[in-house]
């Protein structure tokens, strides 16, 4: 069963179409919505939520109809938006206990769940803190607790290391893994980040200017190539001449020589031609792809077209 499913989902603001006809079919796992700023995420995530109509199309989420059910729905679902929402006068515990009860668990378990969830932010220690004295990465892993605390069966998380350090995000990142991973969520995560998404995601969605570009299983997206890629000590140059002479169309890209992935053949050759000019092989690898090949074809076949 899928968790997500849409239907030619469209959704449009004045003359600007924010959404345009999308087929989604989103299973179980972390899925990353990628694309650029504008892409439309954040607004496919509001009308998955039921908190915005859409002009044309359906969707249904957990089996919910998000126009007809979305009271029904925000029960199984939790949500981390993007911008800053937190209240400053005051302590997580208040807060996300309140979140709780607003969410229908009686006092009690609001308070147990409330300790357990900050416990696994990282927010244990700190939970009698006004959250006007917390730092960013602090209020993220706050916003991320608010959306655990009621236990459901969905996350939606809008750009979640949005703000933080590089250390912030690393750890943001492995926090989001281990809620999936060991809470059994399903968790959407909406990104312009490629690195975050290959780094965290089992699913991918790829939107450009509220149109699907492509989605999937992330292996799909990155597997390898027929393409070898070649780094060696000091200058390149040689060995992709001596490439070339062996019948190898090489390339250069800086320190990096690409050239095709021809059976056991081309790794003897490469072999042959390091020890012939005597430099050190620092790295031989089929290169992946990359998310980022996904937005640059377009736009490549766009300037060609140009």
């Amino acid at each position: 069963m899928h968790v997500i499913e849409t239907a030619a989902l469209t959704r449009r603001f004045g003359a600007v179409t924010a959404l345009d006809a999308l087929d989604l079919a989103v299973p179980p796992g972390i899925t990353g919505l990628v694309g650029a700023n504008g892409a439309g995420k954040s607004t496919l995530i509001r009308i998955l939520l039921g908190l915005l109509p859409p002009t044309a199309g359906a969707a249904r989420v957990l089996g919910f109809d998000v126009a007809e059910d979305g009271p029904a729905l925000r029960q199984f679902v939790g949500y981390m938006p993007e911008h800053d929402c937190l209240p400053g006068d005051v302590s997580a515990t208040e807060f996300i206990a309140h979140l709780a009860r607003v969410s229908g668990l009686p006092a009690a378990a609001a308070r147990e769940r409330t300790a357990e969830t900050l416990r696994h932010v990282g927010l244990f220690e700190e939970r009698y803190r006004e959250i006007r004295g917390y730092s960013t990465g602090m209020k993220q892993r706050a916003k991320l607790a608010q959306a655990l605390v009621h236990d459901p069966r969905l996350l939606f998380l809008d750009e979640p290391t949005n703000g933080l350090d590089p250390a912030g995000r690393d750890d943001m990142l492995d926090l989001v893994r281990r809620t999936g991973r060991e809470f059994g969520i399903s968790i959407v995560m909406a990104s312009h980040l490629l690195g975050e998404i290959e780094r965290v995601c089992d699913n991918v969605v790829v939107i450009d200017g509220g149109r699907l570009l492509r989605q999937g299983p992330i292996a799909e997206f990155t597997a390898a190539t027929g393409t070898l890629a070649v780094e060696i000590e000091g200058d390149a140059g040689p060995l992709a001449a001596a490439l070339e002479a062996r019948g190898y169309p090489a390339r250069r890209e800086g320190r990096i020589i690409l050239l095709p992935a021809d059976g056991d053949a081309a790794l003897d050759a490469i072999r042959d031609a390091c020890a012939d000019l005597g430099v050190g092989l620092v790295r031989l690898e089929h290169r992946r792809q990359a998310l980022e090949d996904l937005f640059r074809a377009p736009q490549e076949a766009a300037d060609a077209a140009r």
